[in-house]
């Protein structure tokens, strides 16, 4: 069992930080990497990036968003409760580079991901600059933590209503101008991750984003978390979860990603009718 020993509701309650005591998976994860949780005997597997990790008090710490029943039951676990299991640390590190300038754009929940890469790149000696984006400010998370880990920080909102009014994009377009970057990191929503890399490709800047397909047991085995990369089939488990963002085929990845979702959406209300009886 992996007990919960922080827990914090942040974005209206929508998004989720677990610090979890698993201290063999706090000694050996990295940057990048994730792991497999299942609350219950008869609950679902569901990955989930590490978004830091502490050796020395053997935790690990994940934050995820409340968007169907797995997510919804993972809610319900207060500090004190437990995980059944917790599998890990699973993918490939992050490989971090003394380069430069580089650019770290994160979104949604993809910023507790991309904290410990950000943080990663500043500790060897990289001028980072971080740009994040939100619908709107009640959904941003981690700004302070990112701006430690940062030399420079904008964020965006859709709506205007925090930072500046508008996308990612429109921040990175204007850094890439100015600046000689060596290199982008995105990871957020598919969407975002795709015209971040339609951007960049402009530009010439090597570009990293990390994948979130549908995914089932995390050792390359099932299939499931296949990708198009270059026009070859990879795994995200055990190739991934990160990848040239120059060469991925998210058009195919959105299709994927949306194959279940009427299923998912049945799942999600069957449980919350019944947690509400």
């Amino acid at each position: 069992m992996f007990k919960i020993v922080k827990r914090q509701e942040m974005s209206e309650g929508t998004v989720i930080l677990n610090e979890i005591e698993a201290p063999l998976i706090a000694k050996k994860a990295k940057p990048g990497q994730f792991v497999i949780m299942k609350a219950n005997e008869t609950g679902e597997r569901i990955p989930l990036t590490m978004a830091d990790a502490d050796p020395e008090k053997g935790t690990i710490t994940v934050i995820y968003m409340v968007v169907g029943k797995t997510t919804a039951l993972f809610k319900t676990l207060k500090e004190g409760d437990a995980y059944q299991d917790v599998i890990g640390p699973l993918g490939k590190a992050t490989h971090l580079e003394k380069q430069g300038t580089v650019v770290c754009v994160g979104g949604g929940t993809g910023i507790a991901v991309l904290h410990p890469i950000t943080r990663g790149l500043k500790e060897i000696g990289n001028r980072v600059i971080t740009i994040l984006g939100a619908r709107n400010k009640d959904l941003l998370i981690l700004e302070d933590h990112m701006r430690a880990v940062s030399d420079e920080l904008y964020v965006t909102t859709d709506d205007g209503s925090y930072g500046r009014h508008g996308l990612v994009t429109d921040a990175l377009r204007d850094i890439m101008e100015k600046e000689d970057v060596k290199q982008v990191v995105a990871i957020g929503p598919v969407p975002m991750m795709k015209f971040v890399s339609l951007l960049t490709k402009e530009f010439n800047v090597p570009t990293m984003v990390s994948l979130n397909p549908i995914m089932v047991d995390g050792t390359g085995m099932c299939g499931g978390c296949r990708v198009s990369v270059g026009g070859t089939t990879q795994f995200a488990c055990v190739d991934g979860p990160e990848f040239d963002g120059h060469q991925v085929d998210y058009d195919e990845l959105m299709k994927r990603l949306a194959a279940y979702c009427e299923e998912e959406k049945e799942c999600y209300n069957e449980f919350c009718t019944l947690e509400q009886a």
